[in-house]
């Protein structure tokens, strides 16, 4: 089955700058839409950003418009989340995730999942 790594996270301060990625061990079933989401210590797993197979499509939380821009390279097996403006409210374990259908902002309409990495955000 599909195996999803992300990677990039780490500490930043508060209106920096970071790009995370998402790599996938082998080529995704075509037509998965991918996604980002963050869990905070104490909170529920938050939807952050998904992107169809195409590119075309992207959707994201109302707490990261703006700033967050979701992108894919399917040629590489790859998925980022580019993140700018960030926030102390941003500081999270960031998981990437794969999904055929569903609602795009349901973490269980994802099949597959990374690991997570963590971003930490300082005032």
């Amino acid at each position: 089955q599909v195996q999803l790594v992300e990677s990039g996270g780490g500490l930043v301060q508060a209106g920096g700058s970071l790009r995370l990625s998402c790599a996938a061990s082998g080529r995704l079933f075509s037509g998965i839409h991918m996604g980002w989401f963050r869990q905070a210590p104490g909170k529920e797993r938050e939807f952050v950003a998904t992107i169809s197979w195409s590119g075309g499509r992207t959707y994201y939380g109302d707490s990261v418009k703006g700033r967050f821009t979701i992108s894919r390279d399917n040629a590489k097996n790859t998925v980022y989340l580019h993140m700018d403006s960030l926030k102390v409210e941003d500081t999270a374990n960031y998981y990437c995730a794969g999904g055929l259908s569903g609602t795009y902002y349901d973490p269980g309409a994802y099949r597959y999942w990374g690991q997570g990495t963590q971003v930490l955000v300082s005032s």
